[in-house]
């Protein structure tokens, strides 16, 4: 039995989203600071089994957190210690930004959904990269070998005309590669004006490019690269991104990101549109996620890492997503409604299957 949705019902779920999310969030960080984050680490820690090789790195299990929950790596230790094989920081911007006007995170509880429209805020680069360090040397002291992973999602800063969007993707990718595991450059966020257009792949081609040689070079080694792309795009130019990562030798594809679409929901019309526009996350999303994981797949063929994210919920989701050519996958909204242990209950589903296919 599960005793955090009742909790949730009682504690969050009439709470502002944004301010709940914060003092959730902060639990989960003071827990890791006493005896009992010790206790929290081993009981979740992932099985042996659900080990997963992607781009030349080891995960301790194929299932992570995806960005958007810690924007500025303050709970990379506390995450981790929760059971996710890795943590997506970010988005980080070049510069810092206080993001959109609150209220700006909208639950939709019917649909185990959530509508937001933060506008990557964080503390900006040069403030997160610090944490980032202190998390890896952390981590790699307190697991030595299997150590989850730490990947950063990075953006444009809204002030930053998009003619200069480069430039700002740089200066983010200078001061965070050294840290990071790997990269994932954020053009599909529906919260920054004007940022989907670099989606088109004469845009996208120069700026993938410029960043990978920059992280490269700042990290002294290879950074795997990975781009994020919207649900929202038309098959074809998701055949065409495809082809790109393809062409430029990228790392892998993250998909999806939110969507702007409103079609499906079980919350009355009325009560959606009262919460205005931003991206939708959550349940709604699976089956356009699915679609386009299957379809990166197909165009893809083996040569692409491919994390697949959106309306994931459960082992048996993981499960599916693994199967229809998902490398890696990652949830997030499901965290806000399933509590602390989500990440354990589906290492442990995850290891149940792994075991039961391989008898």
């Amino acid at each position: 039995m599960q005793i955090y949705p009742a909790f949730f019902r009682l504690a969050f779920s009439r709470m502002d989203a944004e301010r709940a999310h914060r003092i959730g969030f902060g639990l989960i960080r003071l827990a890791d600071r006493t005896p009992a984050g010790w206790l929290v680490r081993r009981y979740c820690s992932p099985h042996a089994d659900l080990q997963t090789t992607a781009f030349g790195v080891v995960f301790p299990s194929p299932f992570g957190l995806a960005a958007g929950f810690d924007k500025g790596g303050h709970g990379i230790s506390a995450l981790t210690a929760l059971g996710f094989g890795h943590i997506e920081v970010g988005t980080v911007t070049g510069r810092a930004q206080p993001g959109n006007p609150k209220p700006r995170l909208f639950r939709l509880e019917a649909d185990r959904a959530v509508i937001n429209r933060m506008g990557f805020n964080n503390d900006g680069a040069a403030a997160v990269a610090p944490r980032l360090a202190a998390a890896r040397t952390r981590l790699e002291r307190t697991y030595r070998s299997n150590r989850p992973i730490i990947g950063v999602n990075i953006g444009k800063t809204k002030a930053v005309d998009l003619a200069d969007a480069v430039g700002d993707f740089l200066l983010s990718t200078e001061a965070v590669a050294p840290a990071a595991d790997y990269l994932v450059v954020n053009v599909s966020s529906p919260n920054t004006p004007g940022l989907r257009l670099l989606q088109n792949v004469e845009s996208l081609r120069p700026l993938l490019n410029a960043v990978r040689a920059r992280a490269d070079e700042a990290a002294g080694r290879h950074v795997p690269l990975l781009v994020k792309i919207a649900p929202d795009l038309m098959d074809s130019d998701i055949d065409d991104i495809a082809a790109l990562a393809l062409d430029l030798k990228l790392d892998g594809i993250v998909a999806t990101n939110t969507t702007i679409t409103r079609s499906g929901l079980t919350t009355d019309d009325a009560t959606v549109m009262s919460k205005g526009v931003g991206g939708l996350s959550g349940a709604p999303l699976k089956q356009r996620s699915l679609e386009v994981l299957k379809r990166l797949r197909a165009a893809a063929g083996e040569d692409l890492a491919i994390v697949s994210v959106g309306g994931v919920e459960t082992a048996g989701d993981v499960l599916e997503r693994l199967d229809a050519g998902a490398t890696l996958v990652q949830g997030y909204t499901a965290f806000l409604y399933e509590g602390p242990l989500w990440a354990a209950r589906i290492n442990r589903g995850l290891a149940r299957a792994f075991r039961g296919r391989r008898d």
